[in-house]
Parts: structure tokens; C-alpha cells; sequence
């Protein structure tokens, strides 16, 4: 059989798409003697129709669909021809991906080597019709943790192959991020490696490279604005030895009678919004940065990352933050108009912004997207979307405390919905630290699925996961019922979970699925995420029972059994390890609820000298930096 693919327009993503296509009919059908091949663009106003000597023409296709703004495909594959269209180019690859899906391709994780390719022998099964809208617009992943370049790009790669559109890089330049890993922090087993702040913009340049060449959605920078507009460069959130000139001290929040960088750290540093001075280089930095950097679809415009060090000074204190804010904002958002730049600008509810604005509203609310963090919020239930919310207490200037109670936290956002009625999506955290809590990833992954089912009854348009990428330990799971849930609001959980677990693990999955639900029904994500006491009672009884649960499981038999696929096997490794540093890692939490100190050092010391010592073999499921930083600022470990 020979199966002719065309692209009905010049576009990379499209030919990347074909390419894509190409590749795993290829690897499906080799079995079958098919071949497959990528043809000329034709002229315009041609059609595809069936090439001469092809048995099956399928043409890529961008169409015209401007009443729908989500991502939106059309696949319609015959004997006689077919295409696979969409209304945007990523729109297509999604669909390419999806129409793998159909074929039988599993995602589960990011890399080639977690992927699973069948081979194809009934070529009948090639034809589908079939068309999807995706239920939000905005579905995307954030980089945290500690990433190795490779680490970005395959999540790069994973994320359209779950239905995701979009991925926000972080910082003017994400040093960070990699810089953590090159640098082997909290790893002392590791050699750090040369690593720097002009080796982090190539990563972001490589990344931005792969990003538009399948079409996805570019965000970008956040924090950092505050120091970077003053000439304090802020690329991590590391104190520094750095000395303010007078200029840059007037411009710094007056805290505590001190106008000063706040614990030395110029991303937590706010600026004193009311000195049209910082105002003005605040405003200049955002420009210059959209001007210089078109690429970038949404820029994320925030203040400092901390909580009450906003200034004292007179003129502030009689302003909230969202007053001062969107006054920032406006006069962004003028200076842009006027030089025809349409960058989006995304705001931020966070910290003392939940508080909603009093006096000042948007002059341009289509230039803004408004962004839902809750940080603070608890993780053991999801958001409801029905119920009384409780009112929003009034805002003290540097003394607020933090909502916990996802209730709560709904709150803030629907007071900030009676001023603001324009584009929105949720910053969730759900793998940026309590996940870690989870214990076997079921858990979590329901509340990620039941959270982005509420979205639409919460006036938000999506969801963006401020997370680690390597967050694989013992699995993928909740990132692809992220992806799954977000493309498809009527996917069901227990289906998405069995059909991941199916793929992951092959004969035996039930088993598997039985026992990591069983040591998440005895998990605590708060816990682990610092909220509540350290000393409690109930936690270290579970924690003593999901311990035996681990060791029943790790004596089992199922190890023995052979892999159907080079994939599985990989996916069974990873369990086989997991198994062997959970224990510690429960019987650590376990003596730390109950008290033990000392044994709960001990305890969590071994689980330490494990994951460090193993860090080269599981490199890209565990991030090894970002859980014993976690371990140590919130559970509890010294």
C-alpha cells in the first residue's frame, strides 16, 4: 500500500505534522510492506484528491473556521482520500497526534523511549471520520524544578500529543530552571557543570524554536519585572551581595522603615509604585521586552514573589496593590497601543492582588488576560462550583494571611470577576510541590480531573500547570489526565486511568492500579506541603500502613513477569525503584508525624542518599532538586 500525505499550504507546522504522520505510519505499517511519503505543496486554489499511484491520499490542511477559537480537527479518511484538517496549524498536528491515538499510539510519558507504537496489519482500520473542539482554550504547562535541556524539549514534544496548546517559559531568561539542574544542587553525588546565564537564553532561544514549530502558544516572563526594570538582574531567587545605588534605592519599597531588597533577593523586591520614576521603568522594561520579543503570544506582567513587603511609604498606603497594579498596567497597555504592538498581557491574582481592585478599572480589558493563583490553597479536595462562598476579609497592608481552603480561595477570584469580565484561565500548582504527598499519583490526578471539570462553571477559560516536568515518579499519570480533561471535558476518569495504566504497564496494570490507589487513599498532600501540624497522630499511622502496602507489593510476584514492550519495561524499572525508596520516604513521614525527630532524619536521610545516589538512572522521572528542597522549606525535614 502506498499512502501519499500533501500539505495544502506552505507552513512549518504543517510540514512538521506531515513529518510526524510520516514517521509512525511508517513504523506502524512496516510489517504491512506500506509506504508513505510527503508530497509537493500544490498550486493554490488545487485540491488534494487522490494522487496518481498512491492507494490512499491524506492532505493536511488549515481551514477557515474563524467562530471557533479553540483548537478545532476534522479528520475524514476514506478509501478514496481524506484530510485532516483544522483551524489552526497546531489544530492539524493535534489531530495527527489524535488520529494515532485512534490507531492505537500511547503517550504516557515524555521521551520516545515511554511511547508505544503498534504495528498495524488491518489497513481497513486506517479510515476514520471523527471532529473535536477542545473544551478550553488555554491548556498548558509552566516550567519549575530543575530541567536538563533534553528534559524541556521532550515535554516540548509531549505536550500536543496529550491536546495541550501552550507552554509558558519563565523569567526574561529561565536560568534557573537549568541552571539547577547543570549545577546538580541539593545533589552533592553529581560533579556541577559549567553553566550560565548566556547558556540559559540559548536553552529558552531552542526552546521558543520548538515551540513554534508545532504552532504552540509562547508565554513568557512573570516575575522579575521589578528588579529588571531598576537594573538588578533577577534570574532565580537566590540573595545576592548586590550594591543599590541611590537611584535604585528610591525606587524599592519602603518595608519596615528600609527602602532595601527584601531578604536580598531582587525577584521578591517590590518597587514603590507610587514614585512615577519606578512606575516609568517599570512600564519602559515591559515595552522593550514585547518589542524585542514577537514571538511571545502572552506576556505575563507580575509584581514581586513574596507576600506582605509591599511599600509603607505615605502615598502607597493609600492605594491597594490591585489600585497601583492596574494603573501599572493601563499605562502599559497605552504605550504598546501606541506603538502597535498586541501582545496579550496576563495579570495576576496572587498573594495580596487576590484582593480585588477599588477604584481603578481596565481602559483596554481585550489587551488583558486575568490569571488565577492560588498557591496557598490545600490539595486533599477540589474546587466546588456550587455553595455559598465566604466573603473576602479586608485587606491590611502587610499583614495578610493566605487562603487555604479552596472555597476560599474561590472567593478572591469571583470578587476580582465583578471588575474583570474578560479572558481568564486558573495557575494551578498541583505538581509544583504538594504532589510529592501523593504517594501513588491517583489522588492528585483526580483532583486535577475534577478541578478542570469546574472551570467552566468558574468563568475560566483554562488551565496552566506551574509544575516540575519531571514529574514521573511512579508515573505520568496526572499530567495526561491533564491534557485528556483539558482537550475533552467529557472524558471520563476511571476510563482515562485504566487506559494509562493499560499502556504503562501492559499484563498486570490492575494490580498496579491497586496498589497506587491504595497508597494515595492513605496520602496527605497537605502534609507534605507544610499545611497543618507537624506533629499528627493520623498521619503517622497512615503512613505506617502505606509502608507495609509498599513492601507487600515490592515481595509480589508481578516483577517477575515479562514486559510485553521495551516501553513497559521501562515503566515496571521505574515502579521496581519507586518501591524502593517510598518506604523510606513513608517511614520518614511516619516518625516525623508522630514526633521522632531524630528517626525521622534518619529515615529521611536514607530516602536522600537513595534518590541522589540513582539520580543518573531515573533522571527524567524524578526531579531530585526540587523534592528535597520541598522536603526541607514545607514538610518539615532538617
Amino acid at each position: 500500500m502506498k499512502i501519499g500525505l500533501i500539505c495544502m499550504e506552505e507552513d512549518r507546522t504543517l510540514a512538521y505534522a506531515a513529518s510526524e504522520l510520516k514517521a509512525y505510519l511508517e513504523r506502524m505499517l512496516e510489517g504491512a510492506g506500506a509506504a508513505v511519503s510527503i508530497g509537493e505543496t500544490p498550486p493554490a486554489g488545487v485540491g488534494a484528491g487522490a494522487r496518481p499511484g498512491d492507494d490512499l491520499t491524506i492532505s493536511l490542511e488549515v481551514t477557515a473556521a474563524s467562530d471557533i477559537r479553540n483548537d478545532h480537527f476534522d479528520i475524514e479518511i476514506r478509501p478514496e482520500g481524506g484530510r485532516i484538517a483544522g483551524n489552526y496549524a497546531r489544530s492539524v498536528l493535534i489531530g495527527v497526534y489524535y488520529y494515532l491515538y485512534r490507531l492505537g499510539c500511547r503517550f504516557p510519558g515524555p521521551g520516545k523511549d515511554l511511547e508505544l507504537v503498534p504495528e498495524l496489519t488491518d489497513v481497513g482500520r486506517l479510515y476514520l471520520s471523527y471532529s473535536h473542539t477542545a473544551s478550553y482554550y488555554h491548556r498548558g504547562v509552566c516550567i519549575e524544578g530543575a530541567d536538563s535541556l533534553e528534559n524541556a524539549l521532550d515535554f516540548i514534544d509531549w505536550l500536543p500529543k496529550l491536546g495541550f496548546n501552550t507552554c509558558f517559559i519563565q523569567f526574561q531568561v529561565p536560568y534557573t530552571f537549568f541552571a539547577r539542574w547543570y549545577h546538580h544542587e541539593n545533589n552533592p553525588l553529581l560533579e556541577p557543570e559549567t553553566f550560565t546565564v548566556r547558556d540559559a537564553a540559548v536553552c529558552s532561544d531552542i526552546m521558543t524554536e520548538e515551540l513554534k514549530k508545532r504552532g504552540m502558544l509562547l508565554q513568557a516572563v512573570g516575575h522579575g519585572w521589578t528588579g529588571e526594570s531598576i537594573g538588578i538582574p533577577s534570574v532565580d531567587w537566590n540573595a545576592g551581595d548586590i550594591r543599590l545605588t541611590e537611584r535604585q534605592r528610591r525606587m524599592l519599597a519602603k518595608v519596615g522603615g528600609k527602602r532595601e531588597l527584601f531578604h536580598g533577593v531582587p525577584m521578591n523586591t517590590n518597587l514603590c509604585y507610587s514614585n512615577p520614576e519606578a512606575a516609568e521603568a517599570f512600564r519602559e522594561s515591559v515595552v522593550r521586552y514585547a518589542a524585542s520579543h514577537p514571538d511571545v503570544d502572552y506576556l505575563h506582567v507580575w509584581l514581586a514573589d513574596a507576600c506582605n513587603n509591599l511599600c509603607e511609604c505615605d502615598a502607597c498606603a493609600g492605594s491597594v496593590p490591585a489600585d497601583q497594579y492596574i494603573r501599572l498596567l493601563n499605562a502599559i497597555d497605552e504605550k504598546l497601543s501606541a506603538e502597535g504592538i498586541g501582545t496579550r498581557i496576563v495579570f495576576l491574582l496572587y498573594q495580596e492582588l487576590l484582593w480585588p481592585p477599588v477604584t481603578e478599572r481596565f481602559k483596554n480589558p481585550d489587551r488583558f488576560v486575568l490569571m488565577f493563583a492560588p498557591i496557598s490553597r490545600s490539595f486533599n479536595s477540589a474546587y466546588r462550583a456550587d455553595g455559598e462562598l465566604p466573603p473576602v476579609p479586608e485587606y491590611v497592608r502587610n499583614r495578610v494571611t493566605l487562603p487555604v481552603d479552596p472555597g476560599q480561595n474561590l472567593a478572591y477570584l469571583r470578587a476580582w470577576q465583578e471588575h474583570f469580565a474578560g479572558d481568564s484561565f486558573v495557575f494551578d500548582y498541583h505538581l509544583g510541590r504538594a504532589h510529592y504527598g501523593d504517594l501513588g499519583y491517583v489522588h492528585i490526578s483526580r483532583i486535577i480531573h475534577d478541578d478542570i471539570a469546574r472551570l467552566g462553571q468558574l468563568r475560566l477559560n483554562g488551565h496552566i500547570s506551574c509544575q516540575e516536568f519531571r514529574a514521573g515518579m511512579p508515573n505520568f499519570l496526572p499530567n495526561y489526565v491533564m491534557g485528556r480533561k483539558l482537550f475533552d471535558i467529557d472524558s471520563d476518569f476511571e476510563e482515562t486511568v485504566g487506559e494509562y495504566y493499560q499502556a504503562a504497564y501492559g499484563s498486570g496494570w490492575e494490580e498496579v492500579l491497586a496498589c497506587l490507589t491504595e497508597l494515595s487513599e492513605l496520602s496527605d498532600c497537605d502534609y507534605f506541603n507544610g499545611i497543618g501540624p507537624r506533629t499528627d497522630p493520623a498521619v503517622a499511622e497512615r503512613m505506617r500502613r502505606a509502608r507495609a502496602v509498599t513492601e507487600r507489593f515490592a515481595g509480589s510476584g508481578y516483577f517477575a513477569e515479562k514486559p510485553e514492550s521495551a516501553p513497559q519495561a521501562r515503566f515496571w524499572e521505574m515502579l521496581r525503584y519507586y518501591c524502593e525508596y517510598a518506604v523510606y520516604l513513608e517511614e520518614a513521614l511516619g516518625r516525623l508525624a508522630a514526633g521522632q525527630t531524630d528517626g525521622a532524619k534518619k529515615s529521611w536521610t536514607r530516602f536522600m542518599d537513595t534518590i541522589r545516589e540513582n539520580e543518573g538512572r531515573f533522571q527524567p522521572y524524578l526531579d531530585v532538586y526540587r523534592i528535597c528542597e520541598i522536603s526541607r522549606n514545607f514538610t518539615g525535614f532538617r
